[in-house]
């Protein structure tokens, strides 16, 4: 999995337009392309970034192998001189991007890359399937966590993933996305993030009787003892037996550090506030009660309205696929050319019928706007890469569709903070990626920047971006310049 050159990893007209720049165009011609996302998934009021740590490595391996070159010769498709070309292919462009674990919202570029047009062509697609990939299960496990309400939530969902990679890097996201643990060992391994598992009901079925088999589970693992109880009956068998060894436990003075049992059938609220009751009388009140079982946030919210006393979650295969939203929906577009002679960058726009889809032009950054006194985020500000603002003055925000819409920010009550970083200078990384637990604490510190209303699984607030007064007359003025008479 490590180190491996996926530079083939690209649909094949980013190679095929790649050769027509170097036949008919400069191909160091400088650009300026962004990927961003046009709507948050699950129709939450956010999204977390995610795969950055991935795309750097990818950049950092990207080359031609002679065999790559030779699979390329071998389609017809491209002359000798540009396999020349892509032999001795590296990058040599810059990266701007936002850290992982940030809160994000549509239309904002998460990458910026301003490099040749050749190479910010080539790179698109693989940048794209991966921040795409690991923003989706990012988001979706920073919903799955909110609705446990402080719970501990578990990712459980290697052997439903979509292949080796989508369960090892959607592992990583979970984790960043709020996690407590992943069940992939490979993940624990690489990622330095922590593993956690039970056992399986062939575990109790593969002894004589179910006691025996808690009894050795037990005895193997007395510091982390969670006992699967619906193997065979959950009320009547798996928790009587259950606290039987846990009784036994006890008498032989074993510390019951960690131990609980864990549900993964049935009606998970009535079992698990029956099973509380016979765990409490027994003089168990601390045991954990853990729950699996096609479990996402939906679910998990409605069984805390329902009392359920669960207080740990397995989630598996609906967070590790994100079931009922599959897809993130990040592009990638060309925002400015630069001029050979004066060296500025010349903003290209993106038209389309669908207002959604009218790209922001130029070379911009992204200021994000907080509340002084809450530290809860206002909204995001587009400007131009040029534009100071200082939080000293006044604001005046607008919507950059419905623009009678505005907010007047008073002079000291918001800060700023630009979100995008260098990430690579002249084709050198320059950015160092944290550990995936200080990502997943930094992403916790984000959600907190959100307002609760922007947080809730149904009918969210939509947290404003809004365009600078100078980038949206851009805009405006590329828009205008587009309408041609008959």
């Amino acid at each position: 999995m490590g180190g491996r050159n996926l530079t083939l990893l690209t649909d094949l007209y980013e190679l095929t337009m790649m050769q027509g720049y170097f036949k008919e165009k400069d191909a160091n011609e400088t650009v300026i392309f962004d990927a961003f996302y046009r709507s948050n998934p699950n129709n939450a009021g956010y999204a977390v970034c995610a795969g950055l740590d991935q795309v750097i490595e990818y950049i950092k391996n990207l080359h031609f192998e002679q065999d790559d070159v030779d699979y390329l010769r071998s389609t017809g498709l491209f002359g000798e001189d540009f396999l020349e070309y892509l032999s001795q292919f590296r990058f040599s462009g810059d990266i701007y991007a936002i850290p992982e674990g940030t809160v994000i919202f549509p239309r904002e570029p998460l990458v910026k890359v301003i490099a040749p047009i050749m190479e910010a062509q080539l790179i698109e697609t693989a940048l794209l399937n991966i921040i795409n990939h690991q923003s989706l299960i990012a988001t979706k496990a920073a919903r799955v966590v909110y609705a446990a309400q402080g719970d501990g939530v578990m990712e459980f969902g290697l052997r439903r993933a979509q292949g080796p990679d989508a369960g090892i890097y959607g592992a990583r996201a979970a984790m960043i996305g709020g996690c407590i643990g992943t069940s992939n060992v490979l993940c624990g391994k690489m990622f330095d993030v922590p593993v956690k598992g039970t056992h399986a009901h062939s575990w109790i079925m593969s002894f004589p009787d179910e006691l025996t088999a808690f009894r050795t589970y037990a005895r193997l693992y007395p510091t982390a003892c969670i006992l699967l109880v619906d193997t065979y009956d959950t009320l009547e068998s798996g928790v009587p037996h259950a606290i039987q060894v846990f009784k036994e436990m006890r008498e032989a003075g074993i510390p019951l550090t960690f131990y609980g049992i864990r549900l993964d059938s049935g009606d998970l609220a009535y079992l698990s506030k029956k099973a509380k009751k016979m765990l409490d009388e027994a003089g168990f009140p601390d045991a954990v009660i853990s729950a699996s079982n096609d479990l996402d946030e939906t679910l998990i919210s409605s069984l805390k309205l329902q009392g359920a006393t669960i207080n740990s979650w397995g989630v598996g295969t609906n967070l590790i696929t994100s079931k009922d939203c599959p897809s993130f929906g990040g592009v990638y577009k060309l925002a400015a050319i630069q001029d050979k002679k004066t060296r500025e960058f010349i903003p290209k726009i993106k038209l389309s019928e669908n207002a959604e889809k009218i790209t922001n032009p130029g070379n911009k950054k992204i200021l994000r706007i907080y509340e002084k006194a809450t530290g809860k985020i206002i909204a995001d500000l587009i400007c131009l890469e040029h534009e100071k603002y200082d939080s000293s003055n006044s604001l005046l925000l607008f919507d950059p569709i419905e623009t009678w819409k505005k907010t007047h920010l008073a002079p000291g009550s918001y800060t700023i903070r630009e979100l995008m970083v260098p990430v690579f200078k002249n084709g050198e990384c320059v950015y160092q990626s944290p550990r995936v637990m200080d990502i997943r604490e930094y992403c916790r510190k984000e959600l907190g920047t959100l307002w609760e209303e922007s947080l809730r699984l149904e009918f969210p607030h939509r947290v404003h971006v809004d365009l600078s007064n100078e980038l949206w007359h851009v805009k405006n003025q590329l828009l205008d310049s587009y309408h041609f008479e008959e």
